[in-house]
């Protein structure tokens, strides 16, 4: 069985390798200083949420949310970020995303969002369907684009 809790500082060292393992997902170099800096940035600056799902009775990790809280102008309204969402590989297909969905969606029903949004590769079909039996539409009104800078 799992649990979510919001984590915090106190998460860090079990949040690294889980986030620097999904950051190698999407074909990045492996960088444990630079994720627990990034982690512990955003968590002491309040910039982000995470939540984190244990197994029940040993409290093993099994995988990490983290949310972003901004705004939409043209509705005047807040919207929460899902913006990385990772299981540990032993833990799929239990379950355990599902769980972490649904706290971002009562995390940002608390700060009375408009909507949890989140983006994911076009290729990555099995967070797709995830996202799709959770209730996710995939948008049809607006593009999304990036300028790199």
């Amino acid at each position: 069985m799992t649990r979510v809790v919001q984590g915090s500082l106190s998460d860090l060292e079990t949040l690294v390798p889980m986030f620097d393992a999904y950051r190698m997902f999407y074909k990045r170099d492996s960088d444990l200083d630079g994720a627990r800096a990034y982690l512990q940035a955003r968590l002491e600056r309040g910039e982000a949420r995470v939540f984190l799902a244990r197994e029940q009775d040993s409290g093993a990790a099994l995988g990490f949310a983290l949310c972003y809280s901004t705004f939409s102008s043209v509705v005047m309204k807040p919207l929460v970020i899902l913006n990385d969402l990772y299981t540990t590989p032993e833990a799929r297909g239990q379950g355990v995303a599902s769980a972490l969905i649904e706290a971002c969606a009562n995390f940002a029903r608390l700060e009375g969002a408009l909507v949890l949004r989140l983006r994911t590769a076009t290729d990555n079909e099995t967070a797709q369907r995830v996202y799709d039996k959770a209730g996710f539409k995939r948008d049809a009104v607006y593009y999304t684009y990036d300028l790199s800078l």
